[in-house]
């Protein structure tokens, strides 16, 4: 049997994968629920992520596995409206008249970044197609240095800065050169008429982890089982987090994986494994194994705001202005408002690079109270009293801090030579969430140990 540990999109990926190769899996997950951060809220309809989702073109691995599902009919394509807030203005950003028409640029500077965007390098006058074809190259290259190199230092300042500011925080001149190019192109193509398409499942994408859960078969999930150890052929268990670690150092990868610990309903039980497949944060893989993780997440609080009005006539506002949010997100400008009942849905969220930051220590109540302030001062015309409800979540490791040297401090898949032959990651530290973490990414993390597992990789 192969354990999986997490029921995440990653772990249940992986025990898909395994199974259609014939092999016997069992995934713990330790909470009362599959779906990690795709987790939903039900509304007057279809239900909303509690966390904000939407797909693009480049993440062909989940459009192969929502087609492999049956799901295939239901997954929509949709053009999206991006706006820039700026001095109490909401300027449309998505359609090439549109950013011609954004006050707050000059031509040059427009210029200079749409040829950024469009992975064209004009230094010295003369253009170049191929500098940005390998994005390691920019691995340890500062955003700031990069941006204010191939644009112009009020493209930097007037536009990126604001960006980087409600993304990274306090760490945004950390952060590597080679994540903006590699979110560029991770986002694909983009129509000069009409814009750029996003995916959406009709329902959320809480219908495929259904899909998911069900084609791995609910007697193959455990939930509220934590996973508290792994044994190994040496007798180590790493309940400790060291022992199998250190016997892998002491045996040059020798020990083997044979059992791991799990407890639940306050009793612990032993189960034998051929494999582990560890597709948590790194923080378990740790906890489990003594294998450090070098890289720095963040976490995010993020809000989901029903109402009976419509704030704008946009879908992704990014915000250069004093607001208390890093941005807000009027999903039902994208999925129209009949799927929920007529309800009007809409995110505001930030990112946390400390516990230690107010928000973080803010009660939700106190966040609600402090971004619905934060609405009104945006948007004169809210009414509070058209709020339905609110629900607000919060996670502390959310997405990786894709700093200078990243791909030095990626976990690998196959750990047999760093800790013990049969463990495998498929966790947020995989190269898959690089550089930009997806559910695409988690899929293709779990496919990749399973093909590692049954050495079809």
């Amino acid at each position: 049997m192969i354990g999986v540990v997490g029921g995440g999109v990653a772990g249940l990926a992986a025990a898909y994968r395994l199974q259609q190769r014939g092999r016997e899996v069992q995934v713990f997950e330790a909470s009362d629920d599959v779906g990690g951060l795709a987790a939903v809220y039900e509304t007057a309809g279809d239900p909303i992520e509690k966390f904000y989702h939407h797909l693009s073109a480049s993440e062909g691995t989940i459009v192969e596995l929502i087609e492999e599902l049956g799901l295939g009919g239901d997954l929509e394509w949709r053009y999206k409206t991006d706006s820039y807030y700026v001095d109490g203005v909401v300027h449309p950003m998505e359609k090439a008249w549109e950013i011609l028409a954004y006050p707050h640029l000059s031509i040059y500077d427009k210029f200079r970044l749409a040829m950024l965007v469009k992975e064209i390098d004009v230094r010295g006058g003369i253009p170049r197609f191929d500098t940005y074809d390998d994005i390691t190259d920019f691995e340890d290259v500062p955003i700031k240095e990069f941006l204010l190199d191939h644009t112009t230092r009020h493209v930097y300042e007037s536009f990126w800065e604001p960006l980087l500011d409600a993304k990274f925080g306090s760490r945004k001149e950390d952060v590597s050169a080679a994540w903006l190019l590699g979110r560029v192109k991770f986002r694909g193509e983009r129509d000069v008429i009409r814009g750029e398409q996003l995916g959406y499942l009709e329902g959320g994408f809480g219908v495929l982890l259904d899909e998911l859960y069900e084609a791995v078969g609910t007697e193959n999930v455990t939930t509220g089982a934590r996973v508290t150890g792994i044994g190994t052929g040496t007798g180590a268990a790493a309940d400790g987090g060291s022992a199998v670690a250190d016997a892998a150092a002491a045996g040059g990868g020798g020990p083997s994986v044979e059992s791991i610990t799990v407890e639940r309903d306050e009793e612990t039980e032993t189960h034998d494994v051929d494999a582990v497949v560890v597709a948590a944060m790194p923080n378990v893989l740790e906890d489990l194994t003594g294998y450090p993780c070098e890289i720095d997440f963040q976490g995010t609080v993020c809000s989901v705001w029903s109402t009976d009005q419509s704030l704008s006539d946009t879908y992704w506002l990014n915000i250069k202005d004093e607001a208390p949010f890093g941005v807000f997100i009027e999903h039902t400008n994208f999925v129209p408002p009949e799927r929920y009942g007529g309800e009007h849905l809409y995110y505001t969220a930030s990112y946390i690079q400390s516990p230690e930051e107010d928000l973080w220590e803010m009660s939700d109540a106190e966040v609600e109270e402090y971004w619905a302030d934060g609405i009104e001062d945006m948007f004169p015309g809210f009414d509070p009293a058209s709020v339905n409800w609110v629900q607000t979540a919060r996670n502390p490791r959310t997405a990786p801090i894709y700093e200078r040297g990243y791909l030095d401090m990626v976990v690998p898949y196959d750990l047999s030579e760093e800790v013990a032959e049969g463990i495998y990651y498929a966790g947020m530290a995989s190269k898959a969430q690089y550089p930009e973490r997806s559910l695409d990414g988690g899929i293709e993390a779990g496919y990749a140990c399973a093909d590692l597992i049954t050495g079809d990789r």
